[in-house]
């Protein structure tokens, strides 16, 4: 396939899940012809305006916000704007496709891709939509009649897309994610100080942390931290816990649990761990899937459609992956991790299982689909 200069917009953010596969396909687009120009496109004051100029891309916003769903008056006056808001964005959106010309729209989810896409499939713009969750999003459903492909990382997705332009693509993830060798583990155990000869699990809350993961290992630490005699913990907080997380840990001496608001090498982190308790946003599933690891997931039940849930479901019923709901994590999450981490042969099933999931060429599937469809309208 020869991948030609071209001119691409991607939108998509307004929340973080959204972003980090935007930029993997934008690299993706770089890396097959270094001469392709890209802007993007997200929502005013949201996560994306900053981490995409800090992966050098440009980017412009639109005056666009999510519908707020817990009912106050705040929100109430918020949702009766979004109407005026998303009719703005649209025409902005207009303007920008106008100024920028591309050749492509490139759509990965949340409200910030809806006004652009909009826009660009009114103008004629050959356009591409990314699902990245087993529940496809409101935005997605509503602009896939209208799309030329839609490139999707679960199975089953026709319930929601039309058959014909669905392409299982898998969700782009950071190239540091791989099934790890003795090598990496190793490497991970010693540069974090632990003791090659114990079990590890690694507690992952994101960078702005979970409290729900954060109250489990709360609740277990106050009991004593039964089943972990031989147990080490790597707990990554995040951010705006970490003040209460000092606190809560003050006098207390526990060298098998080490914690911080971030990692930065997660690459080691995961190589490390024998079992990993995570939310399962979107990335975090693509990512264990591609170490191979062994995990425990609780979904978070604050998100559009539960789509957490189906996310883990997804892994569950294919034997590759445990669930904890959010509200029994207190009492249940470290209990099924524990005996997870002591049970090699479970340990290895899901393992193997996750692995055989894994769709580690994502970012180049979505853009070999991209010059798909450009081929395709310039005959």
């Amino acid at each position: 396939m020869g991948y030609k200069r071209i001119r691409a917009i991607i939108s998509g953010g307004g929340t973080g899940g959204h972003i980090f596969p935007a930029v993997s396909i934008a690299k993706e687009l770089k890396a097959v012809n270094p001469d392709t120009e890209i802007l993007f496109v997200g929502a005013e004051g949201k996560m994306e305006m900053e981490k995409v100029p800090a992966e050098g891309f440009r980017i412009t916003g639109l005056p666009i916000n999510g519908l707020q769903r817990q009912l106050n008056l705040h929100n109430v006056i918020a949702n009766m704007k979004l109407p005026f808001k998303f009719m703005g964005s649209i025409r902005k959106a207009g303007a920008i496709i106008d100024e920028f010309r591309p050749d492509i729209a490139i759509g990965v989810g949340g409200y910030a891709s809806a006004p652009l896409l909009m826009a660009a499939v009114r103008k004629n713009i050959p356009s591409l939509i990314q699902e990245q969750n087993g529940f496809a999003g409101l935005t997605n459903k509503m602009l896939a009649p209208k799309v030329q492909k839609i490139c999707v990382a679960y199975e089953g997705m026709e319930r929601f897309f039309p058959a014909d332009k669905i392409v299982l693509s898998g969700n782009p993830i950071r190239p540091s994610m791989h099934p790890y060798g003795e090598a990496e583990r190793l490497e991970g155990l010693r540069s974090l100080g632990f003791d090659e000869s114990k079990k590890h699990i690694l507690v992952v809350g994101g960078s702005l942390g979970c409290g729900t993961l954060n109250n489990a290992m709360k609740t277990w630490i106050e009991a004593g931290c039964p089943g972990g005699e031989d147990v080490e913990v790597l707990w990554q907080c995040g951010r705006g816990y970490k003040k209460g997380i000092d606190e809560f840990m003050l006098g207390r001496s526990l060298p098998s649990i080490q914690y911080s608001d971030f990692i930065a090498r997660m690459d080691l982190a995961y190589a490390m761990a024998d079992v990993i308790i995570s939310r399962s946003g979107a990335s975090s599933v693509s990512e264990i899937c591609a170490a191979g690891k062994a995990a425990v997931f609780v979904p978070s039940p604050n998100v559009a459609e539960d789509h957490q849930a189906h996310n883990a479901m997804a892994l569950v019923r294919k034997g590759a992956a445990l669930l904890v709901k959010d509200a029994d994590a207190a009492t249940a999450l470290m209990p099924t991790a524990l005996e997870l981490v002591h049970d090699a042969a479970r340990t290895a099933e899901l393992e193997k299982n996750a692995l055989a999931l894994a769709l580690p060429s994502a970012a180049r599937t979505i853009v070999d689909e991209i010059y798909k469809i450009l081929d395709d309208e310039g005959e």
